[in-house]
């Protein structure tokens, strides 16, 4: 079984500024037309067979089902066993997370900021995926770097009650706050879960602005999309 993944950037939409030119996302302020027409042009790029499944992201815990639900509301992650299931996260610094099980048969896609990654998204992703997490392969998509992504001791507090090696994850600055590495954290968190076979994007959305959405850069912007799927949901 073939599982296909894809991370958009920024180009090659018909958004204005600040939406230019790919966002992904409604609700952000853009014009409906334009995300509806980035997403047909995303579709038919991809010649998926299916709409993505769009979250109404909260920066929860909630995992939607995919093969019964195809109107998921409020989630910030999704699983799916079916070929006409295309899943889909919306990113602007926060971490996408892809993941498959060894032989394809099962994959899910999670939103991950730290607000989610501190509340346990990605294990209650692998939960609701049914599968051992040593034979799933994960992905971490383009997400804000620890150069440029500083919280308050509040947000390295609630990492540390949840596992102490945390620590190292989180660097003092010359303000008195912390510079957070949040892929350091999301590769901990599955770790600790047992999945060892991993990949990242290493890229920075904030530094790259050229390529990628930034909400703690700009503000008011547009999403990214990171999507997984079946063979039979795409090429």
């Amino acid at each position: 079984m073939t599982v296909r993944a894809v991370c958009t950037l920024r180009s090659g939409g018909v958004s204005a500024a600040p939406f230019a030119s790919l966002n992904l996302a409604a609700g952000v302020g853009d014009e409906p037309a334009a995300v509806a027409e980035n997403r047909r042009r995303l579709r038919a790029a991809l010649a998926l067979s299916a709409e993505p499944l769009w979250l109404q992201q909260t920066h929860g815990v909630t995992v939607v089902a995919a093969d019964v639900n195809t109107a998921p509301g409020s989630a910030d992650a999704a699983v799916t066993s079916r070929d006409d299931r295309v899943l889909a996260v919306l990113v602007a610094d926060c971490m996408p997370v892809l993941l498959a099980s060894d032989d394809g048969a099962v994959i899910g896609a999670a939103h991950a900021g730290w607000r989610g990654l501190a509340a346990g998204v990605l294990e209650a992703t692998i939960a609701a995926m049914g599968v051992d997490p040593r034979r799933l392969h994960a992905w971490l998509g383009p997400a804000i770097g620890p150069g440029h992504f500083e919280v308050g001791g509040e947000v390295r507090a609630q990492f540390l009650a949840a596992d102490a090696r945390a620590e190292a994850g989180f660097t003092a600055n010359s303000r008195g706050r912390w510079q957070c590495d949040l892929a350091l954290l999301a590769r901990q968190r599955l770790a600790r879960l047992g999945l060892t076979r991993l990949s990242a994007a290493e890229r920075c959305t904030y530094a790259d602005a050229a390529s990628c959405y930034s909400y703690r850069r700009d503000g008011r912007t547009g999403r990214m999309a990171a999507l997984i799927w079946r063979r039979g949901g795409g090429p």
